[in-house]
């Protein structure tokens, strides 16, 4: 029986699925990375595409914003078969030596969000990428963005895009917090409930100060954002 939301059949699914919240962004990855690609979904506008890439099946499904459209799609995609889930996004900077275009590997997500308190009860958590992404990342972002900054740590989830503190910065440098960012902490919590993989990758779309934020210019992030997914799906090529 298909889920409520991804509306697709067991099957319709490759065992790893990248995860962007911008539909457009889904839509984008399976015309410019995968061979074959297909619509699976499009229920809600939440597109679904199953391709080839490196001979291999990969799909990659939108997850919207925020952490409980994120959990729904997880969810339902591990129900479908998923077992390696891996998120491809931008995120807010935290680190002052970040620059606009740089990579973040995740290692594990604060949750600054509701969904995982509602997950597990309100026991205190800690949402962690699995170490196979993690690792596979690592070993791959040399070859595939010799030439991008990359950060390797933890990052935060949070609820809220337009955060009221004047300051957040201040806080989450000052914890060894890289980047902020609205969708992991649920995917990781999820994915260790049922025994699947998950990590994040993340293109650093705005510096975030004192006081200030800077963005990316829209031709910078596309050439960022094509590196990232090229590192995803090498990231993914190294899990078989």
């Amino acid at each position: 029986m298909s889920p409520v939301h991804v509306r697709a059949e067991p099957g319709e699914f490759a065992e790893s699925v990248l995860l962007p919240g911008d539909p457009r962004r889904a839509e984008y990855i399976a015309e410019n990375f995968l061979e074959d690609a297909r619509l699976v979904t499009e229920e809600r506008g939440l597109l679904g595409y199953t391709g080839i890439y490196a001979g291999r099946p990969v799909s990659v499904q939108t997850t919207g914003m925020g952490c409980p459209s994120a959990a729904i799609v997880t969810e339902e995609l591990i129900q479908l078969g998923v077992r390696n889930l891996l998120r491809v996004g931008t995120c807010g900077g935290y680190h002052p030596e970040m620059k606009l275009g740089d990579l973040v590997i995740a290692t594990a997500a604060t949750p600054q969000d509701g969904t995982v308190s509602s997950i597990t009860g309100g026991v205190p958590y800690a949402p962690a990428a699995h170490f196979d992404l993690v690792h596979a990342a690592f070993h791959a972002a040399g070859a595939v963005a010799p030439d991008r900054g990359t950060f390797l740590g933890p990052i935060v989830s949070a609820d809220l895009f337009y955060d009221p503190d004047k300051d957040p910065q201040a806080l989450w440098h000052s914890l060894g917090v890289l980047a902020v960012e609205m969708e992991a902490s649920a995917i990781f919590t999820l994915a260790a409930m049922r025994g699947a993989r998950a990590g994040c990758l993340l293109t650093v779309s705005d510096a975030i100060g004192s006081g200030k934020v800077e963005r990316i210019e829209d031709s910078a992030l596309k050439g960022a954002v094509d590196e990232m997914v090229g590192l995803a799906l090498e990231t993914l090529k190294a899990l078989h």
